[in-house]
């Protein structure tokens, strides 16, 4: 199945790419919608962000329409519903918001091209990965009703393009997934007057609780494991959030904003640029 990937940004562009040809798609990627236009022939799906440099993601979504039923999924970090009905009006199939994990982005796929089956076009249903769908002759007996899919377990069944959930994603999550972190240890943790107890989730500043969001809780929680220590970016998004995280890892400045506002100092998490962040204790915490 060939997945056109049309993503400016080059982290989550060779992501993208990374996921998908683990799952058997060949992808080819663009940066502009412009290039995204003139690489329709052959694309059985398109994988739109909508944040693109030269065109606004919505004109891009509407040209590819009004030439082309290849169906268009659109990717974006704008998670407003007046954004999310604009681009399914233009001729968008489907809507993933930003940041999202590789398993939803294949099972939408999955979803999406089931539903293009009936196009002889770009319909996915009848064709391995790696290669590319076969076309039918255009004949009357195009238009007669599709004859019903054999059983999914008929050894006749043609090969799915997309990983079954007991073929793929349980033997992946087993070896490969990190998984969120979670304070699994009854000692509560204690730096300076910074107090954490796993066992209740509460946070305490001098005896005083801190209310904290869930993800919040699991942030201070790492850093707190190694008071001092520099923990790297992509080391806490993968343990805190998710390893298939695809989008930008500012919601994690945005947490760690917010802790700081909670603590009462932003001295209690000090940022080291271009790595990520620690823990340390505020001078005024010591009086």
């Amino acid at each position: 199945m060939n997945v056109l990937i049309v993503e400016d940004d080059d982290g989550v562009g060779e992501a993208l790419e990374q996921a998908l040809g683990f799952h058997g798609f060949l992808t080819h990627r663009v940066c502009t919608g412009a290039e995204a236009l003139e690489r329709l022939t052959d694309t059985n799906l398109v994988l739109l962000d909508l944040g693109l440099p030269d065109l606004d993601g919505y004109e891009v979504c509407q040209r590819i329409r009004d030439r082309s039923c290849v169906p268009i999924i659109a990717l974006s970090g704008r998670t407003k519903e007046l954004d999310r009905v604009l681009v399914l009006h233009m001729g968008a199939d489907d809507f993933i918001p930003k940041p999202f994990s590789r398993y939803e982005l294949v099972a939408r796929i999955g979803a999406v091209s089931r539903r293009a089956r009936g196009c002889r076009q770009h319909g996915t249903g009848q064709f391995t990965p790696g290669r590319p769908a076969a076309q039918s002759p255009t004949t009357p007996t195009d238009l007669a009703p599709l004859p019903p899919s054999p059983p999914p377990t008929s050894p006749s069944s043609p090969p799915s393009p997309f990983p079954s959930p007991d073929q793929t994603f349980a033997p992946l999550a087993a070896e490969h997934r990190v998984e969120p972190h979670r304070s699994t240890g009854q000692a509560p943790l204690q730096v300076g007057p910074l107090r954490l107890e796993a066992r209740t989730r509460k946070v305490f500043v001098h005896g005083e609780e801190i209310h904290v969001t869930r993800k919040e809780f699991d942030l201070l929680a790492m850093l707190m494991e190694a008071p001092g220590a520099v923990m790297g970016r992509q080391d806490i998004m993968s343990r805190v959030w998710d390893e298939n995280w695809f989008g930008s890892t500012r919601t994690l400045d945005v947490h760690v904003g917010s802790l700081r506002s909670k603590l009462g100092s932003s001295e209690w998490i000090e940022t080291v640029r271009g790595v990520g962040y620690r823990l340390t204790i505020p001078a005024a915490a010591h009086t």
